[in-house]
C-alpha cells in the first residue's frame, strides 16, 4: 500500500453521504484521508510535483462539485481515482504542462543497511516492470500498492469489468514471469551465456528486460531454475512513495471551499464531465484539434524507435517513475456499469482510454526498416519523337476525401426570471456529430444530430427545481468535448 492502510467501505459511505450534504469537514476529512495516496498516484502519472499538486486540488474540488451524482457512495474512494485520472490525463495532453520538478520521496527511518537491501530489491523490481505495458503497470499499482477491487479498476480506466479482470490477471501473470527472469538475471547471469550478454546493466531497460522474459521462456536451463517466491505486493512495497506538500492542504481546502472561488470551481466541474449513469466520469478524450495534431506521430517508424529509447531512460530517471498511464495506442469503448458485470460497449479488445502521451512507454524497439534499394530503370530513349502526342490523364477514380471534422463553439445563457433559456451550438472548422451529454445543477437538457461548417443548432436548458433563490449557476455539457455554462433564478 502507498502509505497506511485507507479506510472501508463504510467509510466511504459516511464520506459521500457527508459531501453530498455540503458538509465543510467532511471535505477537510476526504483530504486528510485519501489525499496523500491521491497525490502519489498523480506524481506517478504525471512525473512533476507542481502538476501532481494541481491535479489534486481539481480532484478534491471536482469531487465536492459532483458528490451528487456518485449512485454507489460505498465506492467513493475508487471513484476519487477515477476523477483524479482523467485530471491527469487533461494535463498530459496540454502542450504547456509543467515538468521536470519530481517530488521528493517520503523518508523512511531505517538504517544504512536497510536502506542499502531496499535499494537492492528496489532495482529488482525495476527491472520486473520494465517488461510491462504501461496499463499493466498502472493496473498493478493500483490493485496493490492502492488497493483497488476489480470493480473500482473498471470505473478508473473507463473498461468493462470482464476486460478489467484480464487485464488483472495478465499483468500479475506477466509480472511473475518477469520477475523470474529477473531473479536469474541477478543471481545466475554467470551460468547462461546468454543471460550474461543481456544483462550488462542493472536495472534491466523495457526492451532487455522484455528478450529476457522470452530467453527464460524458450531456455530448458533457464527455466527449468527454480527462483525465491516474491509475492506482488513485497515486491512493489519497496517502491518509493511520492511525499505531499505540508502546505498542499491549505491551499486545497481554499480552494474548494472559498466564496471568491465559485467561478473556477464550476469550471474545474466542468472540465471532469460527462459522468455515466452511474456517476462516474467518463474517459478522456482529447479535443480534435489535439488528435489531428498527435496523429502524425504515431506513422513513422523512427518516431517509434525513439519511443522505445526514452522508455529506457524514463524507467531509470527517478525513484517515483515506475508507474505511469498506459500505452499510447490504446483505443477502446466507454465505461460500464462500475458495480456491474461489465455490460458495456465492447472494447475491441485493446486497451481502452486513448491518451496523450505514455509516459512509461512500451517496451517495443521498432527500429526503422531499411527502404530497400530503387531498381534502375532503363534510360529512357535519346531519341525523342518529333511528333510527342499528349496522353490525356486518366481521370481521378479515387473517392472524394471527406470534410475534416470540426469542433463546437458553445454559447452560454441565462434564465433570469424564466425557467428557461437557449444555448446556441455552432460547428467551427468543419462538419461536427454533436449530442448533449449531461447537465450540471437543478438544470434539463438533451439534444443532439449533425452540423456542418459554419451550422448552428439551439439547445433549451430548463430548470428543474420548482424553488429558485438567489442567482445560481449551472452547466451543459456536448459531445465532442466541452460545456457551456448556464445561470437561472
Amino acid at each position: 500500500m502507498a502509505g497506511e492502510a485507507g479506510p472501508g467501505r463504510s467509510d466511504d459511505q459516511r464520506l459521500a453521504e457527508a459531501l453530498r450534504a455540503g458538509d465543510v469537514i467532511a471535505l477537510t476529512e476526504v483530504y486528510d484521508t485519501y489525499a496523500p495516496f491521491l497525490y502519489d498516484y498523480c506524481h506517478g502519472l504525471l512525473r512533476d510535483r507542481v502538476e501532481a499538486a494541481g491535479a489534486l486540488r481539481n480532484c478534491v474540488i471536482a469531487a465536492r462539485e459532483h458528490a451528487e451524482r456518485l449512485q454507489e457512495p460505498e465506492r467513493l474512494r475508487g471513484w476519487l481515482y477515477a476523477i483524479a485520472r482523467k485530471e491527469c490525463m487533461r494535463r498530459r495532453d496540454s502542450p504547456n504542462r509543467h515538468v521536470g520538478q519530481e517530488a521528493p520521496e517520503s523518508e523512511d527511518d531505517l538504517s544504512t543497511e536497510q536502506l542499502a537491501r531496499r535499494e537492492e530489491r528496489r532495482l529488482l523490481a525495476h527491472s520486473a516492470l520494465a517488461a510491462l505495458n504501461g496499463r499493466q503497470r498502472e493496473a498493478i499499482d493500483l490493485s496493490v500498492r492502492h488497493e483497488l477491487d476489480e470493480v473500482d479498476l473498471s470505473g478508473v480506466f473507463g473498461i468493462p469489468l470482464e476486460d478489467t479482470l484480464r487485464l488483472v490477471e495478465k499483468a500479475r501473470e506477466d509480472l511473475a514471469a518477469a520477475l523470474h527472469a529477473s531473479l536469474i538475471a541477478q543471481n545466475h547471469w554467470k551460468d547462461c551465456p546468454s543471460v550474461s550478454a543481456l544483462t550488462e546493466s542493472w536495472p534491466l531497460s523495457p526492451q532487455t528486460s522484455s528478450s529476457l522474459v522470452r530467453h527464460v521462456a524458450s531456455c530448458p536451463a533457464c527455466g527449468a531454475r527454480d527462483t525465491p517466491p516474491l509475492p506482488a505486493d513485497r515486491l512493489l512495497s519497496v517502491l518509493p512513495i511520492a511525499a505531499i506538500p505540508a502546505d498542499l492542504r491549505l491551499d486545497v481546502l481554499t480552494a474548494a471551499t472559498a466564496a471568491d472561488r465559485a467561478d473556477n470551481r464550476r469550471a474545474i466541474a466542468a472540465w471532469t464531465e460527462p459522468f455515466d449513469e452511474y456517476g462516474w466520469p467518463l474517459p478522456y478524450e482529447p479535443a480534435p484539434s489535439r488528435a489531428r495534431e498527435r496523429a502524425p506521430r504515431r506513422r513513422g517508424p523512427l518516431i517509434g524507435a525513439a519511443a522505445a529509447a526514452l522508455a529506457a531512460a524514463v524507467l531509470l530517471a527517478g525513484a517515483m517513475t515506475a508507474f505511469g498511464g498506459e500505452p499510447r495506442t490504446d483505443d477502446a469503448g466507454k465505461r460500464p456499469v462500475p458495480g456491474g458485470s461489465g455490460g458495456g460497449e465492447p472494447s475491441g479488445g485493446g486497451d481502452p482510454d486513448p491518451t496523450p502521451t505514455d509516459p512509461l512507454p512500451t517496451e517495443s524497439s521498432a527500429s526503422p526498416s531499411k527502404s530497400p534499394s530503387p531498381s534502375k530503370s532503363p534510360s529512357p530513349s535519346k531519341t525523342p519523337s518529333k511528333t510527342p502526342s499528349k496522353t490525356p490523364k486518366p481521370p481521378d477514380s479515387r473517392p472524394p476525401r471527406p470534410p475534416a471534422p470540426g469542433h463546437l463553439s458553445l454559447q452560454g445563457c441565462g434564465m433570469g426570471a424564466d425557467d428557461a433559456c437557449t444555448v446556441t451550438v455552432t460547428a467551427v472548422d468543419g462538419p461536427v456529430d454533436w449530442r448533449v451529454t449531461g447537465t450540471y445543477g437543478d438544470l434539463s437538457a438533451g439534444g443532439g444530430g449533425h452540423l456542418p461548417a459554419g451550422g448552428s443548432a439551439r439547445v433549451r436548458v430548463e430548470r428543474t427545481n420548482t424553488l429558485c433563490l438567489g442567482r445560481r449557476s449551472g452547466s451543459v455539457s456536448f459531445s465532442p468535448g466541452g460545456s457551456v455554462g448556464v445561470s437561472y433564478c
